[in-house]
């Protein structure tokens, strides 16, 4: 029987777990990465990591891998709180005593960087940086990608794995283009080396700071053990903060929008704004929040979409990562056990459709859930950063 070729465009999350598992069951596979590197841009710091995550990370992970993945987790958070701007506590909320590390019950915090280093590790030359997908050709034996400036490479499946901008989903599925929600997130990255001025309670777990029509979240990502104990890059201790709210971000670079979110908090408590002071300007960066309309089904093929490719969703419910995981475990079993590549498909893209819009339409509940609309993405943060 002929070795299943896959090609998969983008080296993020759910793309290189994909690999990993569609490697594990005997396929063959490759990933184009349009970055150079893969810390060629910003796509975040701190991410929240649960079940779902843990059980597709233990399906498709190399033993080792899983246990550098646990090894490099964030330390426990011990609470959830909500604040004032004035620091004034308004909620808080202890979390459940379990193991926050074994897959099935999986409740820790990771740096993205670190997580997609731990993710890379071991797939050798499968990685291909510095490919730009421009368009593909599907047929019934295959599908040939074209990449800009002339390459061109044939597999039997074709993943889009390539998050919100999709070049896939572009092409695949048009009507599927993610909305602009006019919400907008200033992440910023403060060292935990010397935050005498900062109360304690903003490293012991993920704080939500309300403030009129500004909000803020706070999550502290403490280390386990150094990734550099793992040949991974470098990394310090540090808290992830993001202002959000509907601001005007066009096309500041990191000093201009760290100097925003400054001037957006001067009337807070001191102590935010010491934490937001000994930032590290350089790591300073903005995004828009998109989110996916429930697209109806559509017939399978030999070309398919995971993650923010097909189901971006708000901050809120903490479950883009986690569902983008549990779709690359999904589609790696189906694609290594049952014989037609497009029933394989068809057969992913059934479950997928089901449970990622409604993580989809989750998000949109939590937003709803979190009391006055203008600190719906705020709070959409506070979930994403703390959920359990």
């Amino acid at each position: 029987m002929n070795t299943l070729r896959v090609a998969v465009a983008g080296a993020g999350l759910g793309g290189l777990c994909l690999a990993h598992g569609l490697l594990r069951a005997g396929a063959d596979v490759t990933v184009y990465e349009r970055d150079a590197s893969l810390a060629g841009r910003r796509q975040g710091y701190r991410l929240h990591v649960d079940a779902r995550a843990g059980l597709a990370l233990q399906a498709c992970l190399p033993p080792e891998s899983l246990a550098t993945f646990q090894a490099t987790c964030g330390q426990p958070s011990r609470r959830l709180t909500v604040v004032s701007e004035k620091l004034r506590v308004l909620r808080e909320q202890a979390l459940p005593d379990s193991d926050p590390y074994a897959p099935a019950t999986l409740s820790a915090s990771v740096d993205r960087l670190t997580f997609r280093e731990v993710l890379a590790a071991g797939l050798g030359g499968r990685i291909a940086f510095g490919h730009v997908l421009a368009r593909y050709e599907a047929g019934d034996g295959g599908v040939r990608l074209h990449f800009a400036g002339g390459a061109s490479a044939e597999a039997d499946v074709l993943v889009g794995a390539d998050g919100v901008r999709s070049a896939v989903r572009r092409q695949y599925l048009p009507d599927a283009e993610p909305a602009d929600t006019g919400a907008r997130c200033i992440y910023g990255k403060t060292p935990l080396r010397d935050l005498s001025a900062v109360p304690a309670f903003l490293a012991q777990g993920v704080t939500a700071v309300v403030g009129g029509r500004i909000g803020m979240a706070v999550g502290p990502v403490r280390f386990r053990e150094p990734p550099e104990a793992f040949g991974l890059s470098p990394a310090y201790d540090y808290l992830m903060w993001a202002v959000a709210g509907a601001l005007q971000l066009t096309t500041m670079d990191p000093v201009g929008l760290h100097a925003l979110a400054g001037d957006l908090i001067r009337t807070w408590h001191p102590a935010l704004q010491a934490l937001h002071a000994q930032a590290d300007i350089g790591e300073t960066f903005g995004v828009r929040v998109r989110v996916s309309p429930p697209a109806p089904p559509w017939p399978p093929s030999r070309v398919t979409v995971l993650g923010d490719a097909i189901h971006a969703m708000s901050p809120a419910g903490g479950s883009g990562a986690n569902t983008a995981l549990r779709d690359a475990a999904l589609l790696a079993r189906t694609l290594t056990t049952v014989a037609d590549p497009v029933a394989a498909i068809g057969d992913y893209e059934r479950q997928m459709r089901e449970y990622g819009y409604a993580a989809v339409a989750a998000s949109r509940q939590a937003e709803a859930e979190t009391g006055a609309r203008r600190h719906r993405l705020l709070f959409a943060l506070y979930r994403r950063l703390g959920r359990v």
